[in-house]
């Protein structure tokens, strides 16, 4: 998934959306103690794992939007641990490394399971959060959303300006009472202005979003259906599976093989607007 605007990329807007969640597997205090420094609560949210299979299910429970792996001293939990990035890879992983000599080999076996980048304790720990950050999943999504497509007719600067705080949400769900106090609209005036003229209905569009978001994450072998509703925080896979027959006319299994354009095309045949 690429982001740009006009050939450039941008930084998209966050608004009232939860920071990204980035996960370290570190046995040691010193990689924590760098990547806590990193990622204060304010800017992101840290979640350590002590071990592979928690690496895992951290994966399973949160949306993470990137993944930190400590390579100094690595041994075989450490590759297990690593080895992950194949299993995800709409999330990038990044190596933690002491640059010395003896880890050469960690640095040529990061690269094969195409890791982000490798940061340098000491060297890049004053831009290790922006470099983890410009790379985060959600950093990514809402970039490559940034401007609408042409078919949802959303031309006003409040259309824009909505469906860009949406997008900065990732798939996450979001209230329409949080996205007008991030536009500094009521809800009633955001709602009813932004379907004037034929344009799809606020709640359906989020719900588009949701399922774009899905079927990135569905394109992981590590996911499964559920696994996609659990992250991005729908009831239960039910409700993900009736959401996407309502929105988009398929079946959630069918989302992994679908792009954001062939969903917002099944969209605006027939699916932006409620009935009634």
């Amino acid at each position: 998934m690429t982001g740009s605007r006009n050939g450039a990329r941008v930084a998209p807007p966050r608004g009232n959306a939860p920071p990204p969640a980035v996960v370290l597997f570190a046995t040691r205090e010193r990689a924590r103690t760098v990547a806590r420094a990193a990622f204060p609560r304010r800017r992101a949210r840290l979640l350590l794992a002590r071990s592979p299979q928690e690496l895992e299910n951290t994966f399973r429970t949160s949306l993470v939007d990137a993944a930190i792996v400590d390579l100094a001293a690595a041994g075989e939990e450490t590759w297990r641990a690593a080895r992950l990035a194949r299993e995800f890879p709409s999330v990038p992983f990044f190596g933690l490394t002491t640059l010395r000599a003896s880890e050469s080999p960690a640095l040529a076996q990061v690269a094969a399971l195409d890791f982000a980048d490798v940061l340098v304790e000491s060297v890049d720990d004053t831009v290790l959060r922006h470099l983890v950050l410009r790379e985060a999943f959600s950093t990514r999504f809402a970039t490559a959303l940034y401007d609408p497509p042409g078919a949802l007719e959303l031309s006003t600067p409040l259309q824009q300006a909505t469906w860009r705080c949406i997008v900065g949400w990732a798939g996450r769900p979001v209230r329409t009472q949080v996205l007008a106090d991030s536009l500094r609209v009521t809800r009633e005036h955001l709602s009813r202005t932004f379907a004037a003229e034929g344009a799809p209905n606020l709640k359906r569009v989020i719900d588009l979003v949701r399922l774009i978001a899905a079927a990135e994450l569905a394109k992981n072998p590590g996911y499964d259906v559920r696994d996609v509703a659990e992250v991005l925080d729908f009831a239960s896979s039910s409700h993900l599976s009736s959401t996407a027959q309502r929105i988009v006319g398929t079946k959630p299994t069918s989302l992994a093989r679908l792009r954001a354009v062939d969903l917002v095309d099944r969209f605006t045949r027939g699916h932006g607007r409620s009935r009634g």
